[in-house]
């Protein structure tokens, strides 16, 4: 049976269909954007060209509800059947198609299902080609149904707080008398609705525990707050102000200790601790709720348990430094908001894990200098902060093969290059754009830098890899005497910068244009120069000197004034770390190499 099939059977705490509450979220854009970002989401990690959160029709005549990416996407018919077909079943459905085009598309679906088990709608991706969907595949879109689920959720949850809110508005024209309880209703519900609003859409755990401390200061006045998740055995410690105001509390603490938070999580359930008049020494250490109280004088703490989709996840414990009464209505408040918290921590944790892989992955693909008699190296990457906080920035550095000119070579190839994007899809790209350049140098020994450019391009066209962005690959080459022969190919990138031993400052700005598979096949140039010993070569992506509101020539410019009066004994990791503080941007909204190689003085 279908969720938008019986609506008179779903209703909210006030007997009202919870359609209605659905059809008026689907008239906030907020929601609308929350749907896309997951169908955005499944494309870019399933790799697929379409993406959609189909929900069930409110009621009979209305049309179904897909949000798709792209926006301007229209899902066929028999896509949308698909859809249909895996919330009457409630289980997940991958198909592969045929290689014949029977099946005509490539489909993927997973339920969303509600709080009480209901099912809320479908998270399907789509390609009009036939593939097969392997078991990351199937963990991936279910992680993100999961994700889509926990937030519809939430969001569905916030009408319990405009219902409260009603009901107060309504005690308070009923009774006079009943003001400042009215009063005190409005004010906790006016809580829940910021709750429900302000963690929806936190990106760390930082986050999370700074936005609740936020919500709890107004309404609740806790002398102190302190989140503890669960990991393995031991309950540990989100970090806040309290603990850098008494630097020695523990880390973690045992689950199994006589802690109040601790006995929360093991009992899933709310412990209130009041501190009596006289305090048994016995009692003590029970009365201070966790570690992080220890050093404090509470008279009340509440440690309410955080409720994950499987799981207890670990505590959200608030501490009043005078008596604080902690009624029937306050349990339920403490109860919702422990609730809120516990979605956002969820989804904070899920989050933390994806950019901790993709951060791995791309460090997984940033080089290890190597090491050559003669020249000093060193590399500098920075993430974006947003997105998936990874990128197709990429640094990399290797010994040439073969012979030049009829020698053997002693020469190394270095890159700079950046892909464009933010996400796990540039990364990916980067990755094997950086091998197959790796790999062209190798099968073209003895030529120089523009013939492995070129044959970088031939083969992405021949594959049909839709690399697109801009990138400076050099080979130097040992000419005796300590000098170095520098030969480089631009393609479209920021030119690289060359200081002399005496500090002259010279901008490498002979280039061709950028790759892009729309643009049509080029010969690939190379210019040279020599390099003497004392030399200094820096390359590096637009993320440095490209700023919202800030000239780009004017933070070049303020880059080679930097690179000029810079001391020659400087060890390079310190000079890039200088040029990143000096002339990087303050938010890092895109990631950033610095590259540099200096020929050592004999």
């Amino acid at each position: 049976m279908l969720y938008g099939a019986f609506p008179h059977k779903i209703r909210d705490a006030r007997g009202r269909p919870w359609h209605r509450f659905f059809a008026l979220l689907r008239c906030r854009a907020l929601w609308r954007t929350l749907l896309n970002r997951f169908a955005r989401l499944a494309t870019r990690v399933l790799g697929t060209p379409l993406g959609l959160v189909w929900l069930e029709p409110a009621g009979e005549g209305a049309g179904a509800f897909p949000e798709c990416w792209p926006p301007e996407a229209a899902p066929a018919a028999e896509v949308l059947e698909c859809c249909r077909g895996v919330a009457e079943n409630g289980r997940p459905q991958f198909l592969a198609g045929t290689e014949d085009g029977a099946a005509g598309f490539a489909f993927a679906g997973v339920p969303l299902i509600g709080s009480a088990g209901e099912p809320l709608g479908v998270l399907a991706v789509m390609d009009p080609s036939p593939r097969g969907w392997s078991e990351e595949d199937v963990r991936d879109l279910s992680d993100l149904a999961a994700a889509c689920s926990a937030q519809m959720r939430m969001r569905s949850r916030s009408h319990v707080g405009r219902l409260a809110r009603e009901a107060a508005e309504e005690a308070a024209s009923a009774a006079e008398g009943e003001a400042h309880r009215a009063q005190k209703l409005l004010s906790r519900s006016e809580l829940l609705l910021r709750a429900a609003e302000d963690l929806a859409d936190t990106s760390g755990l930082d986050d999370v525990r700074q936005r609740v401390g936020d919500l709890v200061s107004g309404d609740l006045k806790p002398a102190c707050i302190d989140l503890v998740l669960l990991r393995r055995d031991s309950l540990h410690h989100v970090r806040g102000p309290l603990h850098d105001e008494w630097p020695d509390v523990p880390e973690s603490f045992d689950r199994g200790s006589r802690w109040p938070a601790a006995k929360a999580v093991r009992e899933n359930r709310m412990v209130v601790v009041d501190a009596p008049p006289v305090v048994d020494a016995s009692r003590e250490r029970e009365l201070l709720a966790t570690p992080a109280f220890a050093a404090l004088d509470l008279a009340t703490a509440v440690c309410l348990p955080l409720r994950g989709t499987h799981d207890v996840l670990g505590a959200l414990v608030l501490g009043w430094d005078a008596p604080y009464d902690v009624g029937v209505e306050e349990r339920a408040v403490l109860t919702t908001l422990a609730g809120y918290t516990a979605q956002a921590v969820e989804r904070a944790l899920h989050l933390d894990e994806r950019v901790t892989a993709a951060r791995q992955l791309q460090r997984a693909m940033l080089t290890d200098l190597p090491e050559a008699p003669g020249l000093e190296m060193a590399a500098l990457y920075r993430p974006a902060a947003r997105d998936d906080m990874v990128g197709g920035d990429w640094y990399d550095a290797y010994p040439l093969p073969g012979a030049v000119n009829g020698e053997a070579s002693e020469g190394l190839a270095l890159t700079v290059g950046d892909i464009t994007g933010h996400d796990m899809r540039a990364a990916a790209l980067m990755g094997q754009v950086r091998s197959m350049l790796r790999q062209a140098d190798h099968d073209h020994p003895g030529t120089g830098p523009e013939d492995a450019l070129t044959a970088l391009e031939g083969a992405c066209r021949r594959l049909d890899l839709p690399a697109s962005g801009t990138v400076v690959h050099a080979h130097v080459l040992p000419t005796g005497g300590g000098h170095w022969l520098l030969k480089w190919s631009n393609a479209g990138h920021p030119a690289p910068l060359l200081v002399t031993a005496d500090g002259f400052v010279e901008s490498l700005t002979q280039h061709d244009v950028l790759l892009h598979p729309g643009l049509p096949p080029v010969r690939r140039t190379c210019a040279d120069r020599s390099l003497a010993p004392g030399s200094l070569l820096l390359l590096y992506t637009d993320g440095l000197v490209e700023e919202r509101g800030e000239d780009i020539e004017d933070n070049i410019d303020r880059l080679t004034r930097l690179l000029a009066t810079t001391p020659p004994g400087v060890r390079l990791h310190v000079l890039l770390r200088s040029l990143l503080d000096e002339v990087g941007p303050r938010e890092a909204q895109d990631d950033i190499v610095l590259f540099a190689i200096r020929v050592i003085t004999p």
